[in-house]
């Protein structure tokens, strides 16, 4: 989709064509999409316009698109390489993750693999530079692997870690809708 040998700025305006987005919703006030036919909103936060520069590099570096399942796997290859301080990042990115374990598990796990072999650039933040360099260089940079490497037990130890600490609110909803019922 892109190739290396592509200027990160190009490569990001093919992605905010491709996607019908562009870089206003790095200041507009609220966020707006559809899931379907259904329209939702939330405020844009200022962590959120901090970390969302950076999200968009990352689709361009892993290719991961912006359907429900491509959102699960960068939320699962941004969590396992870490958000830094970019709140927002990790709270959107473990919403999705979750998705992703009901909808796409194993493109969730693989994702959570490669990204527990990279690093995200949450944890240097945004320099104008980044968008000058060339793809390869950008992936080089966040030591992106092509493909998922064999797991190791660490990997599969942050994975279950991971998974616990996102089902926990649903069990939690389980178990009180559970006590109404009664």
């Amino acid at each position: 989709m892109y190739a290396d040998t592509s200027r990160v700025a190009e490569a990001r305006e093919q992605y905010f064509v491709a996607n019908k987005f562009s870089d206003a919703s790095y200041r507009d006030r609220w966020v707006k999409f559809k899931v379907g036919p259904i329209p939702i909103a939330f405020l844009n936060t200022p962590s959120r316009k901090l970390a969302i520069p950076l999200h968009d590099l990352h689709h361009v570096a892993t290719e991961y698109d912006t359907t429900l399942v491509g959102e699960a796997e960068i939320g699962a290859w941004e969590i396992a390489g870490g958000c830094g301080r970019y709140w927002a990042a990790w709270y959107l990115n473990a919403t999705t993750f979750a998705a992703g374990l009901v909808i796409a598990p194993r493109r969730t796990y693989r994702a959570f693999i490669r990204g527990r072999h990279s690093r995200p650039l949450y944890w240097t933040g945004w320099s104008d530079d980044l968008v000058s360099l060339t793809v390869g260089e950008l992936r080089t940079r966040i030591a992106l692997p092509r493909e998922a490497p064999s797991p190791t037990w660490r990997d599969r130890a942050a994975f279950a870690g991971w998974v616990g600490l996102v089902a926990m609110p649903g069990l939690g909803a389980l178990t009180l809708a559970a006590k109404m019922l009664r």
